[in-house]
């Protein structure tokens, strides 16, 4: 096909669209984030509403800001959706001897290695953090423990005893 016959931006390569995706729950399993979880998605809509959606939207004419801004209007859709639907769980008391959601749970391997988790809601999980989903099979093994007794959990490499020797709130 003639060059003539074709526009530009045809060969341009594909924008990736920012998708967000969906919170993967079991039907019927209640969204719960933590306090300070839910704060931060509320600050991040925030920012995106108030600090970067108005100088796109100025920029009307502007095809790539068009995009962008588009993306942006994706983005905010779907922080505000995943709002609507979380539900806030508060955190445990600290006279309560067991692993709560929202706690910081120092786990060590029978090699002796010593790993801290968060144990938190499927929007906060952050691996680099070590913030795990209550849902995971980790999070699920630590809710409920106590310090001091050992916990016994399937890793992909085997079945490991792991024993909680604290936990906290921060």
């Amino acid at each position: 096909m003639s060059k003539a016959f074709t526009r530009e931006s045809d060969d341009a390569p594909d924008r990736p669209e920012f998708r967000r995706p969906p919170a993967a729950l079991p039907p019927g399993t209640p969204n719960y984030i933590t306090p300070d979880g839910a704060e931060r998605l509320r600050a991040d809509l925030e920012r995106l509403v108030r600090d970067e959606r108005p100088p796109l939207a100025s920029l009307t004419a502007d095809p790539e800001a068009r995009h962008r801004l588009q993306s942006l209007n994706q983005q905010i859709h779907q922080l505000e959706e995943t709002l609507a639907a979380v539900q806030v769980l508060p955190l445990a008391e600290a006279s309560d001897p067991r692993v709560r959601f929202g706690m910081f749970v120092t786990v060590r391997s029978p090699d002796g290695e010593t790993t801290r988790y968060r144990i938190v809601g499927v929007e906060e999980t952050d691996v680099d953090q070590g913030w795990i989903s209550w849902l995971s099979p980790l999070g699920k093994a630590l809710l409920n423990s106590e310090p001091g007794k050992p916990i016994r959990f399937r890793f992909p490499s085997g079945e490991q005893e792991l024993r909680i020797l604290a936990r906290s709130l921060r």
